[in-house]
């Protein structure tokens, strides 16, 4: 079973194991506007968390994509190059940035659960 974890730069990580899918927040993808461009990292890359690892580019701006823990790339989605308006059509699910291996499940700890994220982009 999944759990769901956010960053207070509103990156989503949705964790099974020490395996985690990384994405933008639907918040994030409603504050960015239309997404035109995104940018994945390499597949393979090790990654310390809170370093810049992808960039999604709005009509509005662009944003850098950080890595919320650390450990390494293991997969990249592909069809967001294609398709960038995913992000906005579905933040959550298909419009995924990238997935990697958790190498210190401590930085867990450090992120917000679905209710505190609420509280956190309460307007």
């Amino acid at each position: 079973m999944s759990k769901l974890y956010y960053t207070e730069d509103h990156e989503w990580l949705s964790v099974d194991g020490d395996t985690a899918t990384v994405g933008i927040s639907t918040y994030a993808a409603g504050q960015l506007g239309d997404v035109v461009f995104v940018e994945l990292p390499e597949v393979g890359k090790t990654v310390k968390k809170g370093e810049d690892i992808a960039v999604v580019e709005s009509v509005k701006s662009a944003s850098e994509i950080y890595a919320p823990v650390s450990g390494q790339i293991t997969a990249a989605n592909a069809a967001l190059e294609d398709a960038p308006e995913t992000v906005n059509e579905d933040a959550q699910g298909a419009g995924w940035f990238f997935k990697m291996t958790i190498s210190d499940a401590a930085e867990l700890s450090g992120l917000m659960d679905e209710a505190a994220y609420a509280e956190f982009t309460k307007e």
